[in-house]
């Protein structure tokens, strides 16, 4: 199980730990094997879900959306597949409250 920095800063491995954990940059570079400058190339492509800032200084990614961006790229998704798949993540997260 991948430990990720929950919202409070502290490492979690608890069993839901991807459901509401944010991912930081050093994070999603090491689960998705990118470049910092490759997520943003693939961000402004629409192949990567926008950033979440949590301060003036520090952003995030939902673990799950990593997760489910990394499954798609397994699963041999196209590129157009995987717009689709990060228009519903991000659609999904104003829907989550």
């Amino acid at each position: 199980m991948s430990k990720a920095l929950s919202t409070t800063g502290r490492h979690t491995s608890h069993p839901n730990a991807g459901t509401h954990t944010i991912a930081r940059l050093p994070t999603a570079k090491a689960e998705s094997g990118y470049s910092r400058s490759t997520i943003y190339l693939r961000m402004s492509q629409g192949l990567w879900t926008k950033q979440i800032r949590l301060g003036p200084r520090c952003i995030g990614w939902p673990a799950s959306d990593i997760s489910a961006l990394n499954a798609a790229r397994i699963a041999g998704k196209t590129d157009e597949e995987i717009r689709a798949l990060v228009v519903k993540l991000e659609a999904a997260r104003k829907s989550v409250f």
